[in-house]
């Protein structure tokens, strides 16, 4: 079992079950020993846990097995060396740090705000992969003041300091989608550190698949 596993497991298994009794309660449960995880999103507090109607299909966004490939190409498991790809059990982790306060991590959805109004993780904020893609357009000058004001690096005459960098643990609709991938790939491109940046790989796809709370602009979860 590999560091980043045991974080995982050590961060959601200290005090993240709202009460164990309701935990107890939940016929479908994210883990064996998780039933739901609090989280802030907007200043609120969300509990995320799965459906527990045992009838539930996917939403008709995720129920596509075919797109067209270029631009629906599938994902490879790894983007780079370094980066560390992601699960639920792992995500649920980030966000639940980024909710106790701990300003050292960002989870981002990497979608156009289209897609964020259907539902988006609880917890993650938008930052459309368009403002960090120069060959959508994003000028050079608006991705560094999203790396400075955003992701808290540093810089001086051109220079990056990315000691004190937030983790950026990103997301897009799924294994299928190249939105985030080609953000990651932007960003290393510009210096930011490989170990600093998670890839949540399965997106709202898998997120969808499971059942797991989604919540949108103008509501507090589903």
């Amino acid at each position: 079992m590999n560091i980043n596993h045991l974080f995982s497991i050590a961060v959601l298994s200290i005090g993240l079950l709202v009460q164990p009794a309701y935990a107890q309660e939940l016929k479908v449960k994210i883990t064996p020993e998780i039933g739901s995880v609090d989280v802030k999103h907007n200043g609120k507090t969300v509990t995320i846990k799965r459906n527990q109607d045992k009838d539930h299909k996917v939403e008709d966004d995720f129920a596509k097995t075919s797109r067209n490939c270029p631009p629906f190409c599938i994902q490879p498991m790894s983007l780079a060396p370094g980066v560390e790809t992601i699960g639920e059990v792992e995500m649920l982790a980030y966000l639940k740090k980024a909710s106790s306060g701990d300003n050292s991590v960002l989870v981002i959805d990497s979608r156009t705000p289209d897609w964020v109004k259907r539902g988006t993780i609880p917890g993650s904020i938008n930052i459309p992969w368009v403002e960090l893609n120069p060959e959508r357009g994003a000028a050079p000058f608006d991705i560094i003041d999203i790396l400075t004001e955003q992701f808290d690096v540093k810089e001086q005459d051109g220079l990056f300091d990315y000691s004190g960098a937030k983790t950026l643990v990103m997301f897009c609709n799924g294994m299928w989608c190249g939105q985030s991938p080609a953000n990651i790939r932007t960003l290393l491109d510009y210096g930011y550190p490989a170990h600093k940046l998670k890839w949540y790989r399965g997106g709202m796809q898998n997120w969808s698949n499971l059942g797991l709370t989604t919540v949108k602009p103008s509501q507090k979860s589903n």
